[in-house]
């Protein structure tokens, strides 16, 4: 006889260590906003949140490799 599986689903947050910040919610909201308007580099990417005024940790502008690195972090 099979055996019934529940339905397999994806809980967005389940690897999340901690709630975000303001400042990570504020990159979500410019890179989802970036994605938006057709941004589909790295670099068109990074600049388009730089436009858009959201700062680095450091209060800099963002760079690709700061961009990287944060989104590296933020994947752990």
């Amino acid at each position: 006889m099979p055996r019934h599986l529940p339905p397999q689903y994806l809980n967005p947050h389940q690897s999340r260590t901690h709630e975000a910040t303001a400042d990570e919610l504020a990159l979500a909201a410019a890179i989802e906003l970036a994605f938006t308007d057709g941004a589909t580099e790295l670099e068109e990417l990074v600049a388009a949140v730089n436009a858009q005024g959201v700062p680095a940790p450091d209060g800099t502008a963002w760079t690709v490799e700061s961009f990287s690195a944060e989104m590296r972090r933020l994947g752990e």
